[in-house]
């Protein structure tokens, strides 16, 4: 990656720092995918229940795997036979593993969902949630983030798993009330009443969608 773009990056994520600071949350830098691993981890204490939503920069960063070939219970519900239970487990977990649809400059982070098992289990639930973010989810501000969330993060989705939805078709928001629509239920999260709580970790890379 060029250096101009990796300062830049840097200096725009301590500006998030400050504002995830400011709303109760903890921000954190890891200028590699492997310095990302290594944070998370750091805040994952061994012998914990951790389990997560669709997070695929989870997987990007290696975590999954690490948490998978670690000492710790893993509940991942591709693999359990009731993936009901595995949604309704991550309520009393220890650790909740996310992404964001976008975060903005200011530490406000906002998430879509179809079922409702992740941004319900970012709420409320899990005694630490610890989302994994790219830089390219970050946006000026709330109305640009729906709109990242809308047109960017839900047609890509939709598209890979294999949902018919105008915006799979299109590529962009359409606002519809199809079946398959996974923009069920929006979540603005603009301030933690919990410290230490919220963990987001901004990596240098593109991750997700």
């Amino acid at each position: 990656m060029n250096q101009n773009i990796i300062k830049r990056n840097e200096k725009l994520a301590k500006e998030i720092i400050k504002g995830l600071q400011s709303r109760n949350m903890s921000g954190y830098w890891a200028a590699t995918r492997e310095e990302a691993l290594e944070q998370a981890l750091a805040l994952i204490p061994e012998g914990s229940t951790v389990t997560m939503g669709g997070a695929v920069s989870a997987h990007e960063i290696g975590l999954v795997d690490a948490l998978k070939s670690g000492a710790y219970n893993f509940i991942d519900r591709k693999e359990c036979e009731d993936p009901r239970a595995a949604m309704l487990a991550a309520y009393d977990a220890d650790v909740f593993l996310a992404s964001a649809n976008a975060i903005t400059q200011d530490g406000v982070l906002v998430n879509i969902d179809g079922n409702a098992n992740r941004v319900s289990a970012i709420a409320q639930g899990p005694r630490k949630v610890v989302f994994i973010v790219g830089m390219n989810k970050v946006c000026d501000d709330v109305d640009g983030a729906m709109k990242r969330a809308r047109n960017v993060a839900a047609p890509i989705n939709a598209q890979r798993f294999g949902l018919d939805t105008p915006c799979s078709k299109t590529g962009k928001c359409m606002n519809c009330k199809s079946p398959d629509t996974i923009c069920c239920q929006f979540l603005i999260t603009r301030f933690s009443r919990h410290a230490g709580r919220i963990h987001v970790i901004l990596v240098n890379d593109t991750l997700g969608f």
